[in-house]
């Protein structure tokens, strides 16, 4: 184990409940930590990749955690008055036309409701032309499914928008927000995944892909920074007013498809999953997102508290992790 910040006492537990995830066997690493306005207060980590020990400052893949993350570099450009919420997915992909009688637009695409279906994570067709052939799922903006392959059309609107690449809109990010860590890149030394292959994923093929609805890279530290600096609301990230309107919920009183039911008790903002009233938490207002090799970054602006859990396994829930356990240790744990 090793820990680059000492835990405060109130956060003892959500530590323990990392290490005992390990310990019996349901993760082979975790590395948990938790962070306020101030800047961290926890992070430590345990178990190990086989012969590798896992270290606090590792990378990660975070997977779906990279669409809240892109979303934020669309939002940049929306406040800078180069992008609209509005803006048609043919704008920047005039060819989405052909599959489409509705229009499908950014906001759509950042919320899960555009109505393009999904294709696998590890599509052999390549990103651009699995969206641009994808069947309608439903009426964009009358359903809400999740969707990866939407934050292709995020992207493909951004670079259009800009003038930019994606990678060029990541790095002014990554500077404002104090996260240097985090890219897309394969070669930053990540911890492997574990059970790709038997859950349905060519993890190889799929990092080639550099998959822009969840193929980053990250270590904890990088998402504590951004985390931080939400709960900050000082516009290192985004300005106020934008995280307002990313909170919003957008779904709300649309029917949802699987894999997010009715009943998890969230909606969807704008990039961001919002747990408004999800039936094992203690507390609800919280914003963030899962990936699917069981990492987690959830932040509680009232409580002024974030916490981030990375490890390397596919699909930890069938294995019997239950994150709302660290949810509720995380919460309870915040003092003054």
């Amino acid at each position: 184990m090793t820990s680059a910040a000492p835990s405060t006492p109130g956060f003892a537990h959500a530590v323990t409940w990392a290490r005992r995830q390990v310990e019996t066997g349901i993760l082979p690493t975790a590395v948990v930590g938790i962070a306020t306005s101030a800047g961290i207060t926890a992070l430590e980590a345990f178990g190990s990749s086989g012969s590798r020990p896992a270290a606090s400052d590792d990378h990660y893949p975070i997977f779906s955690i990279t669409k809240p993350i892109v979303g934020l570099t669309a939002l940049r450009a929306v406040e800078r008055g180069l992008l609209s919420l509005t803006a048609p997915l043919t704008q920047a992909i005039p060819e989405f036309s052909v599959t489409r009688t509705d229009r499908v637009e950014l906001r759509h695409l950042l919320t899960h409701t555009s109505g393009v279906s999904e294709p696998p994570l590890d599509t052999p067709r390549g990103l651009r032309r699995s969206l641009v052939d994808s069947e309608v799922d439903f009426t964009a903006g009358t359903m809400s499914r999740y969707s990866s392959i939407a934050f292709e059309g995020v992207q493909a609107l951004l670079e259009q928008a800009t003038g930019s690449s994606l990678q060029s809109a990541l790095e002014a990010l990554r500077r404002d927000a104090g996260m240097p860590g985090l890219t897309f890149e394969s070669d930053c030394d990540a911890h492997p995944v574990f059970d790709a292959e038997s859950q349905g994923l060519d993890y190889s093929a799929f990092q080639k892909l550099k998959h822009p609805g969840a193929g980053l890279y990250a270590r904890a530290e990088d998402l504590l920074a951004l985390g931080s600096s939400l709960l900050r609301d000082d516009g290192s990230a985004v300005h106020p007013t934008t995280v307002a309107g990313m909170l919003r919920p957008r779904t709300a009183g649309l029917p949802k498809l699987r894999p997010f039911p009715e009943e998890l008790g969230q909606d969807w903002g704008l990039g961001w999953n919002l747990r408004h009233s999800a039936p094992g938490l203690l507390y609800g207002n919280v914003f963030g997102h899962s990936g699917w090799a069981g990492t987690e970054f959830w932040i509680y602006p009232d409580l002024d508290v974030c916490f981030v859990l990375l490890t390397n396994i596919a699909s930890p829930s069938r294995l019997g992790l239950d994150v709302d356990q660290l949810h509720n240790a995380v919460t309870a744990g915040v003092t003054g």
